[in-house]
């Protein structure tokens, strides 16, 4: 009697003890697989993460090798430096030799009896004389200007020739059509004011066309070009009484910003 007792007693035990084991498995099989998507989960996240870092290092390499490709040699540097000191030279004779010039161009507009062209001229002139000091005194820094170590970033036709440069002679000849326009506007309103038949190839301002040049950064022809560009227009705009190709701003005349984009049509190089 008391061996059936312990008997059902252990009987008893082994069932508790598989029924546990029962219940238990399928939580630690849930467990161990959840642990496993996780440990796959951070595996793939991690192999992402180092593929991004080796890209963005790729890429910042790169770029760090373009920058150094834009940069010129120290041969390119001085071969640059040497053509705009020889610009420079040349301008500063040109000026010299444009007070004559200036001179005689006044003294027929006055015989001509145009008061206001011959007004306009005189504030042409004196703006060259402005800059013609402005080169006496200049002592230019050529080792730290980045126009002569910057590479060519654009290329522009003039003439059915393609010519590059980089942004800082960009802005030279957007310059020079911005000029040109003020210049002409006024040229183009002074002759309707004297009466005068159109024609702004008669101008003074547009025969020099080097108001606003400083003698750096690009060729004297080709801001000369540019320059005539923006005054063709302004001056038909001046004496026309209109704002086709630019705009007036507190008595300072600018060619519209899509205009100018038309007549220089830059081509990125890179």
């Amino acid at each position: 009697m008391i061996i059936n007792i312990f008997e059902r007693m252990a009987m008893g035990l082994v069932i508790s003890a598989l029924s546990v084991a029962g219940l238990n498995s399928p939580a630690n099989a849930q467990q161990s697989g959840q642990e496993e998507h996780e440990q796959r989960e951070g595996g793939q996240q991690r192999r992402q993460h180092d593929q991004d870092y080796r890209q963005e290092r790729g890429q910042r390499q790169h770029g760090e090798r373009r920058n150094q490709d834009r940069r010129l040699s120290r041969q390119q540097q001085n071969q640059r430096i040497s053509q705009q000191q020889q610009r420079v030279t040349q301008y500063r004779q040109h000026l010299d030799q444009q007070e004559a010039v200036a001179r005689q161009r006044t003294a027929l507009l006055l015989q001509q009896r145009r008061v206001a062209q011959s007004r306009f001229q005189e504030q042409y002139v004196e703006r060259l004389r402005q800059q013609q000091l402005s080169l006496r005194n200049d002592r230019f820094d050529y080792a730290r200007d980045p126009y002569f170590y910057t590479a060519s970033t654009y290329r522009y036709n003039r003439g059915g020739r393609y010519f590059e440069t980089n942004e800082y002679g960009a802005t030279a000849l957007r310059q020079a059509v911005n000029y040109g326009y003020d210049g002409g506007f006024r040229a183009g309103a002074a002759d309707r004011e004297d009466s005068w038949r159109s024609n702004y190839k008669d101008s003074y301002g547009y025969r020099d066309a080097n108001y606003g040049y400083s003698g750096y950064y690009v060729n004297r022809t080709d801001y000369n070009y540019y320059f005539r560009e923006g005054f063709s227009r302004g001056y038909e705009d001046g004496f026309n009484r209109r704002s086709q190709y630019g705009r007036n701003a507190n008595g300072n005349y600018s060619m519209l910003d899509n205009v100018v984009t038309r007549i220089l049509n830059f081509q990125a190089l890179r």
